[in-house]
């Protein structure tokens, strides 16, 4: 198999173009195109919702890396409700598609609707986040726990001794959220700063960051740094911060490399992000759907995700279940390798990135 060396905003270009000239993209539930799609590989796709900035980009390169391997793509939103996310699949099941691919609403609420469709032989892929007590044929995501010993790490890195932390974290639901904690909390251990209070968003509603900073303001003036569980809620962060004149005396942190995040970087409001190629993520998750489809595994898929430093792993549960997990490898962003991460990998241009600075 021929191994990909393309950047990942070439990979994107390229994939873009590809979608122009085949496939199909179904993006309404009632919409019946698929069915005339023939022998091509039926995939559909429910994500949470768009309201996390990075599942938009996600979309376009699963969609366009699926189309130019000959699949059909029938993309549903969920607007961060279950029940419309389990109404979803249970259509994906009636139309018989081969493969579904989803990025959970709540991570213990899909097991059954998940079962229907594998009893329908249908292949079942969790996408970046788990779906708990369900027999998926993969789980691909990034390596969740690192991103929480990243996040410690840039904290402990500029804070000094009896330094205090707050944890604004992702809804419960979310199983990635646990994870990110975890690693978070056992970096922290033994470290000399602690964790002085910690709250979760509900739905990733990011405005729950501001409004638990408002409600505990009266702790602030004692707080070093704070841990963000995404870009979203540290837009709030700052926000908030930057009103009360404390927008770059306080360190932090979040995920997903947004744009706006990594400006505030370069500005000096947010000390770093954890950086998650989510093309890599998307490319090989579209890959691993077509080979599922076509050989039942993922024994027609290239070495791409490995050439990225990503590694599959077999999953074995204590309930006798198995499952492939294909893991990627997040990455620290802040101000000293924007260009050489963010910038030269092609994830945001250099004019938007440096757009409030002077260079």
């Amino acid at each position: 198999m021929s191994r990909i060396k393309l950047s990942s905003y070439a990979i994107l270009i390229l994939l873009i173009v590809l979608s122009l000239f085949s496939g199909c993209v179904n993006e309404e539930l009632g919409d019946d195109v698929s069915e005339m799609q023939g022998d091509m590989v039926q995939i559909g796709f429910s994500f949470d919702s768009f309201v996390i900035e990075r599942w938009t980009r996600d979309k376009e390169v699963f969609v366009s890396a699926a189309v130019s391997m000959g699949a059909d793509v029938n993309v549903q939103n969920a607007n961060g409700d279950l029940e419309t996310q389990r109404e979803q699949i249970s259509h994906f099941i009636k139309k018989s598609v081969d493969v579904i691919v989803i990025v959970a609403t709540d991570s213990d609420g899909l097991s059954d609707v998940v079962s229907d469709a594998v009893k329908k032989g249908i292949r079942v892929i969790a996408y970046d986040r788990m779906i708990n007590n369900a027999d998926i044929d993969l789980y691909i995501s990034f390596d969740n726990e690192k991103v929480g010993t990243l996040m410690a790490e840039a904290l402990i890195g500029v804070a000094g001794d009896g330094a205090r932390c707050l944890m604004l974290c992702g809804p419960n639901t979310d199983d990635n959220v646990e994870r990110v904690v975890k690693g978070f909390k056992k970096t922290v251990e033994n470290s000399g700063l602690s964790i002085e209070g910690m709250m979760n968003a509900e739905n990733w509603r990011a405005e729950t960051a501001y409004e638990y900073l408002e409600d505990n303001s009266d702790i602030l003036p004692h707080i070093d740094g704070i841990m963000c569980g995404n870009d979203n809620l540290a837009t709030q962060t700052v926000k908030y911060l930057a009103e009360k004149g404390l927008a770059g005396k306080i360190s932090v942190v979040g995920q997903d490399a947004d744009l706006e995040a990594c400006q505030r970087i370069v500005e000096g409001t947010q000390l770093m992000t954890v950086y998650k190629p989510v093309e890599y993520l998307a490319y090989t998750a579209a890959e691993a759907a077509v080979s599922l489809a076509k050989s039942g595994g993922l024994s027609q898929m290239s070495t791409y995700y490995e050439d990225k430093g990503g590694k599959c792993i077999k999953i074995n549960t204590d309930d006798g279940r198995s499952f492939d997990c294909i893991s990627l490898e997040p990455a620290p962003v802040d101000a000293e390798n924007m260009d050489s991460v963010i910038i030269d990998g092609g994830f945001h241009l250099s004019e938007e990135v440096y757009l409030n600075v002077k260079r």
